[in-house]
């Protein structure tokens, strides 16, 4: 049978309403049950240790769990294919850092886009990478470190977690800036890479600045340099790059958080507003304070935040690793 037009039109209109009232009270009514936060790195990582205590504090906001899910693999890239796959309803966030949603994007042929198929929700925590060497280099400074490895290229050691992570890639990156040359020794997490320094294995390497410290202040290794552009809160004492010597060398190990591109603008405002929220809390900061993380401004704790801030990370860097062709493992 077929409508008069009028009549039609009057239905479709109706029907139009009607989604978009029901769909207005769907995320008015968000959550109604657990969410999922995807973790794409094993159980006990930093950004593991970052999710946990960050689903904690927004709960309280959300007032419903937020269950970690660790799905690891090929630098994160397996994680973020989870969440692209997800419906865009809130109920799967993606919590990430510049391997997961920077560097993966140019090393791994991946089924998703790192920028067109994700939303931002918020900019998270910031922990800067320090370069350093085993305590018996004859260098004691980063003048003379220059110095020592350009009178001994190829012959120093300096180890990464693998191809494409951050320790790699900055590795390259001061390569390129300073003209010197050592020989990369990858690893399956930051755990081996210490305990090779510690016994005096490997000459140099650049992990999270809070997981060196110690061995910093107990002299079982030597710092170089902070890669930040401003000193470091926790350790004011151990020059930025800028200040040895070497500008503008920053990898800043940041992290944020993301849902399912189309996810609805109301849902995205119920997801910052829960991250505000929990990075507000007393007892959430110290949390973050104790692993060495600096949370970011509050002003800056918005989608468009983390937008511009990724880009920033993709136009400094993907030209960086595609030139020197770095593949995954």
């Amino acid at each position: 049978m077929n409508l008069p037009r009028r009549r039609f039109l009057h239905l479709a209109a109706g029907a139009a309403v009607l989604l978009a009232v029901s769909g207005f009270a769907w995320a008015q009514t968000y959550p109604t049950h657990p969410i999922a936060m995807v973790v794409p790195y094993p159980a006990g990582g930093p950004t593991d240790a970052v999710a946990r205590i960050l689903a904690e504090g927004m709960r309280a906001s959300l007032g419903q769990p937020i269950i970690i899910e660790n799905v690891s693999g090929a630098g994160g890239s397996l994680g973020l294919r989870r969440v692209a796959r997800a419906a865009p309803d809130g109920y799967t966030l993606s919590i990430g850092q510049l391997n997961s949603h920077v560097f993966s994007g140019a090393i791994y042929g991946t089924q998703y886009d790192v920028v067109m198929d994700f939303e931002p929700i918020a900019p998270l925590t910031t922990n800067p990478l320090m370069f350093v060497g085993k305590k018996d280099l004859p260098a004691k400074n980063m003048k003379e470190l220059l110095a020592w490895l350009n009178a001994n290229p190829g012959k120093a050691s300096f180890g990464t977690i693998g191809a494409g992570s951050p320790t790699h890639v900055w590795g390259i990156y001061f390569q390129n800036e300073t003209g010197t040359r050592f020989q990369f020794v990858p690893y399956r997490g930051a755990v081996p890479v210490m305990q090779d320094m510690l016994a005096g294995q490997l000459d140099l390497t650049s992990l999270q600045a809070s997981d060196m410290l110690p061995h910093v202040r107990s002299e079982k290794i030597r710092a170089y340099a902070i890669m930040a552009k401003d000193p470091w809160w926790a350790a004011p004492d151990i020059p930025t790059v800028d200040a040895a010597g070497v500008p503008g060398l920053h990898m800043p190990f940041w992290h944020g958080l993301w849902v399912p591109k189309d996810t609805p603008n109301d849902i995205i405002a119920k997801l910052n507003a829960a991250v505000v929220a929990a990075l507000g809390d007393p007892a959430v900061r110290q949390r973050f304070s104790n692993l060495g993380q600096e949370i970011f401004p509050r002003e800056q704790q918005t989608p468009e935040a983390l937008r511009a801030l990724q880009k920033a990370e993709i136009d400094k860097w993907w030209p960086i690793i595609k030139a020197a062709n770095v593949k995954g493992e």
